[in-house]
């Protein structure tokens, strides 16, 4: 090949992911962040990976996978079928996807419990005309709500457990007040965000058969699944997953959203290496967190800079009320869509365009009320 082509072929590919950066806002901005950073506090390029958390990656894969599986059976919209025949309002299915979503976060983690219930949402959307973008904005601040109230809701939770020593039964009871609190707000924003009006069902005049063998293999492997990442298996199990649909259904893995994967990964890598900073470290010691509203204001702040799972880690350095600093991180998954990972999963499996206004139109608000109610708990 001559030099020509070679510089032609270069060229082309540098052309093909500018323009895949530049239609993802996200993905932008993680680039450049992480450019600023190799500038401002450079590392070696080939320790970059080691800032990976790579169990949540693939584990992100494994669900991907077998979320796009139990969708390409048709039982997502067989499911949607069934329910929109039985719940006749807008605002009622909205408040039953929003307990669903919390109810399956406090024992499945806010990210397992979006897989489930953010395409089962997009299924009764291509039913029933609804506001997809509403309910995808309150079914995110549903699984950041109702994973506060176990060690298994969400990462932070479970390294701060971990960390403080308390029985299981001892931290429930402890965020029980912040989860009730938070979830009676959620449920008064989405009784105000959705009309009673009777659902539209006009176009559900199809059949919806389901591929039972996929449905029931895709299930099975979905606990399977979940019970080895959680016991840390997930590289092997993953492998399997993988080489399975390949051999049998290889449309399941090419269609998954590669892109959240990479967009994940530069998140690990930007947001630790922020949290890695001096000038963080030194700011936080500087401002003193030794009091529970202190340590409380500092996890629901920080974590709107460099998410709650960071922040949780970099706090419990400077305090050991495990507490303030649970509650404070808890609420610091609201606000900035940066402030929980499980908000970028939700905009991302939306797969709407403009997402990110009225996602930020509803979240801070609502962040801001829930630091007045975290406050008054704490």
């Amino acid at each position: 090949m001559s030099e020509v082509n070679v510089k032609r072929t270069r060229l082309d590919w540098i052309g093909r992911i500018w323009r895949t950066v530049s239609k993802e806002p996200v993905l932008a901005i993680l680039v450049f962040a992480l450019a600023v950073l190799q500038v401002v506090q450079p590392r070696p390029w080939p320790s970059l990976p080691g800032l990976v958390d790579w169990q949540t990656v693939l584990t992100l894969a494994g669900l991907l996978i077998l979320t796009k599986a139990i969708e390409l059976s048709g039982f997502l919209m067989w499911a949607a079928h069934r329910l929109v025949h039985h719940i006749h309002g807008e605002r009622t299915l909205a408040l039953l996807l929003v307990a669903l979503a919390a109810a399956l976060s406090t024992v499945l983690t806010n990210d397992v419990a979006l897989f489930a219930v953010v395409p089962l949402a997009l299924s009764l959307h291509k039913l029933a005309p609804l506001p997809i973008k509403r309910l995808v904005i309150v079914i995110a601040l549903a699984v950041n709500a109702g994973s506060i109230l176990t060690p298994l809701g969400n990462p932070q939770n479970l390294f701060l457990w971990q960390t403080s020593g308390v029985a299981f039964g001892a931290f429930v009871w402890t965020m029980l007040p912040l989860c009730a609190a938070l979830m009676a707000l959620l449920a008064i924003v989405t009784f105000a965000m959705f009309r009673g009006q009777a659902l539209d069902l006009s176009s559900d005049v199809d059949e919806h058969r389901v591929d039972r063998v996929l449905c029931v293999i895709s299930a099975v492997a979905f606990a399977a699944f979940v019970f080895l990442a959680d016991a840390h298996h997930v590289g092997p199990a993953l492998a399997v997953l993988a080489a399975g649909f390949l051999l049998w259904r290889r449309e399941v893995v090419f269609r998954i959203d590669w892109l959240l994967l990479l967009i994940f990964v530069l998140m690990f890598i930007v947001l630790r290496s922020a949290a890695a900073m001096p000038v963080i470290h030194q700011a936080i010691a500087h401002l003193g967190i030794d009091t529970p509203v202190r340590a409380y204001a500092a996890g629901a702040v920080l974590s709107q800079g460099i998410s709650n799972v960071p922040a949780a880690i970099v706090l419990a350095e400077f305090s050991k009320d495990w507490r303030a600093l649970t509650y404070g991180v808890s609420v610091g998954g609201f606000g900035i869509a940066i402030g929980s990972l499980a908000n970028l999963i939700a905009v991302r499996l939306s797969n709407e365009k403009g997402m990110w206004t009225p996602f930020h139109i509803v979240s801070i608000p609502f962040w801001i009320v829930a630091m007045v109610i975290g406050w008054a708990l704490v």
